[in-house]
């Protein structure tokens, strides 16, 4: 019986760099699909960031101050209204809400801790202040109603301030993001609470003058 014929050593070597040309080329498509994956990906995440970057309103009507902040037991005349910052009381006012104006040297001493004041007209109606209260996170943050605001509602952080077009004026957010516990903050991550509610009668919270 004949036997097969086998291959020749040449031939075998033949096929084996076919087999390995085979396997770069392989490789080589599979690097390349997966970087050209991860380079859509990386566009993706780039052109969403952008575009909610650029989407985002901006503070350039932010007014900025450099107030004093020594503690007085007097009260205080303010430069601004409402106020945002300067001498204040020693107690700070609870971060919350309220339905009647409270006291600017207290409301001062917790913009000084890192809170937002959002005040709004008192004839705003109803609805529009239950919404202006449901758009804002719950801590560090006072709402209050206040005479004479120069626009329906007014953000005011320590040492900064934003007249708002009303409450869903879409800066009132990126105020409240960018100067919430913001940089400016003197006494970032102190006690928003523990203070006095407004009614002139203090809980334990009372600083020594800085």
């Amino acid at each position: 019986m004949a036997r097969p014929d086998r291959p020749s050593r040449a031939r075998l070597d033949e096929l084996k760099t076919q087999q390995r040309a085979r396997e770069r080329r392989s490789r080589f498509l599979w690097i390349g699909g997966t970087s050209l994956a991860v380079l859509a990906i990386i566009g993706v995440v780039v052109f969403t960031v952008a575009r909610d970057v650029a989407s985002r309103p901006t503070l350039d009507a932010v007014k900025t101050y450099e107030p004093s902040r020594n503690h007085v037991t007097t009260p205080v005349s303010y430069e601004q209204s409402p106020p945002v910052g300067g001498d204040h009381n020693p107690i700070w006012l609870n971060c919350g809400v309220y339905d009647a104006p409270v006291p600017n040297e207290n409301a001062v001493h917790s913009l000084e801790h890192g809170a937002v004041w959002v005040t709004y007209s008192p004839d705003l109606p109803s609805d529009q202040v239950d919404a202006l209260i449901s758009s804002l996170p719950s801590e560090y943050v006072i709402v209050s109603p206040y005479k004479g605001l120069p626009s329906p509602v007014v953000a005011s952080a320590w040492g900064t301030q934003l007249e708002l077009d009303g409450v869903d004026d879409p800066r009132l957010t990126e105020f409240v993001r960018e100067y919430r516990q913001g940089p400016q903050t003197p006494e970032p991550g102190a006690a928003c609470s523990g203070g006095t509610d407004g009614t002139g009668t203090g809980g334990a919270g009372m600083e020594q003058s800085p």
